[in-house]
């Protein structure tokens, strides 16, 4: 089965493939990177921001 990378969109197999979803182990570390420096996000559907905010004490 032929997958797309998500990171660089390289073509690549599913099978045989230890990096899956990934093309190569930099794909993977790259997606990773982004995990730690919390650049995926899911966008809140509330406008008012003091919601999204932890309480200070």
């Amino acid at each position: 089965m032929k997958i797309i990378c998500p990171v660089c969109k390289t073509k690549t197999t599913w099978e045989e493939n230890p990096w899956r979803p990934f093309c190569s182990e930099k794909c993977k570390m790259i997606d990773l990177g982004k995990w730690i420096l919390e650049e995926y996000r899911i966008e809140s559907k509330s406008n008012d921001d003091e919601e999204d905010e932890i309480p200070k004490p």
